[in-house]
């Protein structure tokens, strides 16, 4: 018999999880291993289970979805990303697939499209959700650089928390830095970006994918 699909489920909202446990526990050849909350939660979860695909919502608090998927290659390199999401923006499509991951599925799929995405994923191969249009593809073609590949993956972290109105000092307990750190970082982002307040921070985080 054939090895099952170790499955990772990573969302914040408990209820989307359970929808997703429900569908993919009851396949034959699937098994849910873990669940996670958050990115943080995913990232230690993954470096410990070393899960064969990882299902992980786009948009979680404190660390997202899409710079967790970029973490993922470090601590359990043989894991393969599906990225979930409510959004057909080409922007989240982009800044996922870019950081990684090897599919991307719309929250609002059908469940036959979730377990196509989870096994197609699982054989290293990629997936879009069908309501993925190509003009998704044809702009992931058109951009191949991205201002916020000049950051640093702790630059976007401190980003992505002053975007959700954390202070510095919030910041710097998370992260377990100095306010003096957090404050450097602040200044060396906004001098990489070309930005010159917070109210612009956070539209480029925005636009970035990194906050809802």
């Amino acid at each position: 018999m054939r090895e099952k699909i170790r499955i990772l489920l990573a969302d914040d909202h408990a209820v989307v999880r359970q929808g997703f446990k429900m569908i993919l526990a009851a396949q034959a050849d699937m098994e849910i291993v873990g669940e996670a909350g958050n990115g943080r939660e995913a990232l230690e979860l993954a470096g410990r289970l070393q899960p064969d695909v990882i299902v992980m919502d786009v948009a979680m608090p404190e660390l997202n979805g899409i710079e967790a998927t970029r973490r993922v290659a470090d601590l359990s390199p043989r894991s393969r990303v599906l990225a979930l999401s409510m959004h057909k923006d080409s922007v989240y499509v982009r800044e996922i697939l870019r950081a990684g991951a090897r599919g991307y599925l719309l929250k609002d799929s059908i469940a036959s499209d979730l377990l196509a995405a989870v096994r197609a994923v699982a054989r290293g191969e990629g997936y879009l959700s069908p309501g993925v249009s190509d003009a998704v593809l044809n702009d992931y073609r058109r951009h191949v650089t991205d201002p916020i590949d000049l950051l640093t993956s702790r630059e976007r972290e401190v980003l992505q928390m002053i975007a959700e109105g954390k202070t510095n000092k919030d910041i710097a307990t998370v992260l377990n830095l100095s306010v003096y750190t957090v404050d450097a970082h602040r200044g060396r982002i906004m001098e990489k970006l070309n930005l010159h307040s917070a109210t612009d921070l956070v539209r480029f985080a925005v636009r970035a994918g990194l906050v809802d």
